[in-house]
C-alpha cells in the first residue's frame, strides 16, 4: 500500500466487493501480539455505515485490547447503558451554548495570536506554525490547563497514540498523564473551576460522581483525539485548497463556501481512514459471511470515496451536492467533538483569510498528505501578503 496515496488500493478492493477478507490496515510497525488473527474490511459506504450502526454485532470493545491498554477504560470501548450514560455526561460539556462562547473567547483569539507570529514575515509552514498549534492551545484552554504545559501534554498525547511503535514509551506517557491529570482533578475537587475538568469532577451519573479513573481515562482520550482530528483535517483542507487554486479563489470570494469546503475536505481526505470492531457473532455484511471473533476494519477512507454514493468520487469538488460522509463515523460512537472540530477548522480558515492574501504553496520540497490510518500533510510551506 502506498502511504502517500492509499486510495487506489482501497478502490481496487472495493470494486471487487464491498466486504473484503483481509486487512487494509498498515501493520508494518505493529508488534505481532497486536495484529488481529482474522481480519475483514468494510470498504463500501453501505457496509461501513451498517457496521458502525450495529454496535451489538460489531463491538467496539476491541479497543480494550489495543489503545485501552494504555489509556485505561474509555467510552471508545463502552456499550449499552454504560456507554449512553457516560456519553450523555461528556456530551453536555460540548453543548452548543459552550461552542458559542468558545468561538469568540477562545478559538478566534488563539488563531489570531498564532497568525500574529508569522504574518509580517510573508512566509510560514502552516502545519508547524498553525494547524498543529491551534487545536493544542484550544484544548488546553478548554481543559483549564496552563499554557506552559503545552509541550508536555502534546508530546505525551502523541506518544500514547503511537503505541504500536513503542509500547514502553506509550505506557510511560500514559502514567505521566495520569499523574498530571490527577493533580488537576484533586485541585478541582477542593475548588471547582469553569472548564471541562471542573465539569467532569462535579458531574454525576445516576446520583454518583465519576471516579478519578473515569475522569483521567477520558482526559487521556480527549487530549490526542482533540488534537489529532482537527490538526489533520484542517491541514488536509488547506493542502487541498492550495493545490486546487480555482476552488480556493472561490472560497476567498465567497466565505459561505467554507462550510461546504470543510465537508468535502473531510470526505475526500479523511483524517482517520479506519476504525476497528470485533465481530461478536457469526453474521453477514452485504451478503458476505463473517465469523464471530473476527476483526473488522471499517475503512472510512474507502467508504467516503464510494462511487455508488458520490459521482466523480475521486475528485475534490467543494461545489458538489452535500451528502453525509463517515469521517466522524456513525451510530452510537459518532465522534463527540465533531461540532467543535468543524467550528475550529472554520474559524482557523476565516482568520487566515482575514489576515493574509495571495497565499501560494511552495512546492520545492514536495509537501504532500501522507499516512495510514492517520493522514495529514508533511508540511505546508507558503508565501503570502499580509493584509493592511
Amino acid at each position: 500500500m502506498d502511504l502517500r496515496d492509499p486510495y487506489p488500493y482501497f478502490a481496487a478492493h472495493r470494486h471487487r466487493t464491498g466486504v473484503h477478507h483481509g486487512t487494509v490496515m498498515d501493520y508494518s510497525r505493529t508488534p505481532e501480539q497486536f495484529r488481529p488473527r482474522d481480519s475483514w474490511s468494510a470498504l463500501s459506504y453501505a457496509a461501513a455505515n451498517a457496521a458502525l450502526r450495529d454496535n451489538t454485532t460489531f463491538s467496539s470493545d476491541f479497543y480494550d485490547q489495543t489503545i485501552g491498554v494504555f489509556m485505561g477504560p474509555t467510552i471508545l470501548a463502552m456499550h449499552g447503558s454504560k456507554h449512553r450514560a457516560h456519553r450523555n455526561l461528556v456530551t453536555a460539556a460540548f453543548k452548543s451554548q459552550s461552542l458559542q462562547v468558545w468561538e469568540p473567547d477562545i478559538v478566534r483569539p488563539i488563531c489570531d495570536a498564532l497568525i500574529d507570529e508569522f504574518a509580517a514575515r510573508g512566509t510560514a509552514d502552516l502545519v508547524r506554525e498553525f494547524t498543529f498549534e491551534f487545536p493544542t492551545r484550544v484544548i488546553a484552554r478548554l481543559l483549564g490547563l496552563p499554557e506552559d504545559d503545552l509541550p508536555f501534554f502534546r508530546k505525551t498525547a502523541v506518544q500514547i497514540i503511537s503505541y504500536a511503535g513503542d509500547h514502553q514509551r506509550a505506557f510511560d506517557a500514559s502514567a505521566a498523564l495520569q499523574e498530571y491529570f490527577q493533580r488537576h482533578i484533586d485541585a478541582r475537587r477542593s475548588a471547582p473551576t469553569p472548564d471541562i475538568i471542573g465539569d467532569l469532577v462535579t458531574a454525576e451519573i445516576e446520583g454518583e460522581k465519576l471516579s478519578d479513573e473515569a475522569i483521567y481515562s477520558f482526559l487521556r482520550l480527549l487530549l490526542p483525539a482533540g488534537l489529532e482530528t482537527t490538526y489533520r483535517s484542517s491541514g488536509n483542507l488547506l493542502h487541498l485548497l492550495l493545490t486546487h487554486p480555482g476552488q480556493f479563489d472561490a472560497v476567498q470570494r465567497d466565505r459561505r463556501l467554507i462550510g461546504p469546503a470543510i465537508e468535502e475536505g473531510l470526505r475526500y481526505e479523511t483524517p482517520l481512514t479506519l476504525v476497528q470492531r470485533t465481530v461478536t457473532a457469526d453474521t453477514e455484511l452485504e451478503g458476505v459471511a463473517i465469523p464471530a471473533g473476527a476483526t473488522l476494519d471499517i475503512c472510512l477512507g474507502s467508504a467516503n470515496r464510494d462511487e455508488n454514493r458520490w459521482e466523480r468520487s475521486e475528485e475534490f469538488d467543494i461545489s458538489r451536492k452535500r451528502i453525509p460522509h463517515l469521517s466522524f463515523t456513525a451510530g452510537p460512537h459518532t465522534c463527540l467533538g465533531l461540532h467543535l472540530a468543524r467550528m475550529e477548522t472554520r474559524v482557523a480558515l476565516e482568520c487566515l483569510l482575514d489576515r493574509v492574501t495571495d497565499i501560494e504553496l511552495q512546492t520545492e520540497t514536495d509537501p504532500h498528505i501522507f499516512g495510514q490510518p492517520f493522514r495529514s500533510p508533511t508540511a505546508l510551506p507558503v508565501t503570502f501578503e499580509a493584509r493592511a
